[in-house]
């Protein structure tokens, strides 16, 4: 078990080059979000007990997202916590900078539609702010200075598998082509994709033996890894497009059979998010 680390232990200059590539992380994975129209539009009329949610559930997927991937390697809760606090405000500041720049936000409009468009971008700025440590070579740094990453456990993955499911499913459940397709799509259309999402995420990360993919250890029956780890997998990144898709109002005014149907497409980028962030985090 590691030593407390004190004040004389830490190390500015990886903390700085931790928060430059927070922000390149923000704007790195979040910059979709910020040029996209419904965003905008969300930030003026979501529903604030909704959007309340969305801020709140982001708060613990912060912490434990940084207890994992940090800005500089913590050895606490307490320093998890003053992590996803700096990555939050780094997704506020990066959201407001693009916003103003690109025009959404102006002198004299509502403070209500300027807080609920800025909160809105700022969650998955803050989550871009902690992967763009993973993504931009923080995580080889540490591995040179303090040896192998800590392993993950079976919760873990799970986890993990939700934030990226979140994150890709936050960049498209705003946009209008999920109603357009809930139209378009009969059942079977639906039940195709979803399959095709199981049968993709099986694949990316174990059939293709992608760099940083989980290897079955010799002997274990090849369904073992669908049944443990596709399949929840899978139902984590159904749950969490109809959370997302109910948080920006996808689900008003819908039949069950639609709104099945727009969960089930939603499921396939975040079935792939979810695989993904098994091979990058």
């Amino acid at each position: 078990m590691p030593s407390p680390r004190t004040v004389a232990d830490f190390d500015h200059r990886r903390f700085v080059v931790g928060l430059s590539r927070g922000i390149a992380g923000a704007l790195l994975f979040a910059l979709p979000m910020f040029l996209t129209m419904e965003m905008w539009e969300l930030g003026f009329y979501i529903d604030r007990a909704r959007l309340c949610l969305l801020l709140t559930v982001n708060v613990p997927l912060l912490i434990v997202l940084a207890r994992r991937i940090g800005f500089e390697r913590t050895s606490s809760w307490r320093e998890a916590v003053r992590d996803a606090a700096i990555a939050y405000f780094l997704g506020i500041l990066a959201s407001t900078a693009i916003l103003v720049a690109i025009g959404v936000l102006r002198l004299g409009q509502a403070a209500t539609e300027i807080v609920g468009t800025v909160a809105l971008q700022a969650v998955p700025a803050s989550i871009g702010a902690l992967l763009g440590r993973s993504q931009l070579g923080q995580h080889q740094d540490d591995k040179d200075e303090e040896g192998s990453p800590p392993d993950t456990s079976y919760a873990g993955e799970l986890f993990m598998m939700a934030v990226g499911a979140l994150f890709l499913g936050l960049n498209v459940a705003p946009t209008e082509e999920m109603i357009l397709l809930s139209y378009k799509m009969t059942p079977w259309h639906a039940i195709a994709v979803i399959l095709a999402s199981i049968a993709l995420m099986h694949g990316f990360v174990y059939a293709l033996s992608f760099s940083g993919g989980h290897g079955l250890e010799e002997g274990t029956p090849g369904w073992h890894a669908f049944v443990r780890f596709t399949v929840p997998g899978y139902l984590v990144a159904f749950l969490v497009s109809v959370y997302c898709l109910w948080t920006f109002h996808r689900f008003d005014d819908v039949d069950l059979v639609e709104a099945a149907i727009t969960a089930g497409v939603l499921g396939f980028p975040s079935g792939i998010g979810a695989a993904s962030a098994r091979l990058i985090l």
